[in-house]
């Protein structure tokens, strides 16, 4: 039996995941499909635009058969934590033989050998780093520059835009993630079909077939906007319904004289500038605005606000790292005829199954592991909160419900 696993956010759900589940399974020949999937926040640091929940439906409607939660400690992280969380988990199971992911590149062999440099950091790649970092240039971008030289001094091949591609960048920490890890999981990319990741505006007819998670989300936003978004049980979130709660908890926590250092990815000059337009009130994304610098990018502001507002801890962030990320298997989604995988997951994973919450508390006897568990029922409940005060209707809290079966 055959197994390939994917690690996603379904930011919502659409064509092009439906695609690749489609051809993970051909290409592989697997008889199961996995999903590691971001909860009811997501890596570039914003809420999902529908729940976990309506999204895993989505997947096993799509293909999947079983949908797992990312923890949000990571879920909300860098993209080497995301990818490093996402590996761990997939290779924690025990039962996986292929990894699957999307690039612009669609080149597996030119991605290996970026993730080879980046996991060996040669000498000439921390000198070329080092000047551009100096030159005042982003970590990203400067280590996208760096990247470039030392592949082009080494005469191999080299793409513009392999690390400002958001899907090549993610592939290559994947990469990464399974070279550390010395995995067995094989992996594989496809060439991503249809829009730009960054493209904003329904396609046109050319690719249709296949619009950008971007497009939909902005298209479910107008829609809202003007009164036309009607769905029955789909209500959708979107970053600027945080903006009264972030508000809020940036008040209590400078009230309370807590250094902001503590939260994952905060900086002492972010928490400065925090502080310093505490009282300028401003939407969610106009806060970004106003802490964006040249250094300090939108993403990583985004991601930073998020961890402050659910209360991620650098300390956590670090404790968990060290214990190789995760220490369960949160079920949220399965198709019934996926059983023979869960009892295969059940007899060659060491990490506890949890479908139920109410026996969480008995499969994770170290506290470490409960709290890190509690901390994504409460990222999930205040999701819930913002759901039902735009709907209101009530939803089924993380006590109450129960995983997606198909």
């Amino acid at each position: 039996m055959k197994t390939v696993g994917i690690i996603t956010e379904y930011n919502p759900f659409h064509n092009g995941h439906r695609y690749q589940i489609r051809k993970a399974r051909e290409l592989t020949g697997a008889d199961f499909v996995v999903t590691a999937m971001s909860g009811d926040f997501v890596q570039r640091g914003e809420p999902a635009l529908f729940d976990k929940y309506t999204r895993t439906a989505m997947a096993l409607e799509g293909g999947a058969d079983l949908v797992l939660e990312l923890p949000v400690r990571f879920a909300t992280s860098s993209a080497e934590d995301f990818a490093a969380c996402g590996v761990a988990l997939l290779d924690r199971l025990g039962v996986v033989d292929h990894l699957c992911f999307g690039s612009e590149l669609g080149r597996l062999d030119v991605l290996e050998q970026t993730a080879d440099i980046l996991v060996a950091e040669p000498d000439g790649f921390r000198e070329e780093l080092r000047k551009c970092l100096a030159a005042g240039y982003s970590f990203p971008r400067a280590r996208e520059m760096a990247l470039m030289k030392v592949m082009e001094a080494g005469e191999r091949r080299s793409d513009d835009n392999m690390l400002s591609s958001p899907n090549n960048i993610l592939g290559i920490e994947y990469l990464k993630a399974l070279k550390r890890r010395d995995s067995r999981i094989q992996p594989l990319t496809i060439r991503r079909k249809g829009q730009g990741y960054h493209e904003t505006a329904l396609p046109e007819e050319s690719k249709a077939q296949f619009p950008s998670a971007s497009a939909l989300r902005k298209a479910c936003q107008d829609a809202f906007v003007s009164g036309t978004f009607s769905h029955e049980t789909r209500v959708p979130v979107f970053p600027d319904d945080l903006s009264l709660l972030l508000d809020a908890r940036l008040l209590e926590l400078f009230h309370q004289g807590t250094d902001l250092t503590t939260f994952a990815d905060v900086s002492p000059e972010l928490a400065s500038r925090i502080g310093r337009t505490l009282l300028d009130f401003d939407s969610f994304s106009g806060r970004i605005t106003q802490l964006k610098t040249r250094q300090l990018t939108y993403t990583r502001i985004s991601r930073t606000l998020i961890h402050i507002l659910l209360g991620i801890t650098a300390e956590e962030v670090s404790l968990s790292r060290s214990r190789d990320y995760v220490p369960y298997i949160r079920v949220l989604g399965f198709r019934r005829s996926a059983s023979e995988l869960l009892g295969r997951i059940r007899h060659s994973s060491l990490l506890p199954l949890i479908t139920k919450t109410a026996d969480a508390k008995k499969l994770l006897p170290d506290q470490r592991d409960m709290d890190m568990l509690r901390q994504d029922f409460h990222a999930s409940h205040m999701y819930q909160a913002l759901v039902c005060q735009k709907s209101g209707r009530r939803m089924r809290n993380e006590y109450t419900r129960s995983v997606v079966m198909l």
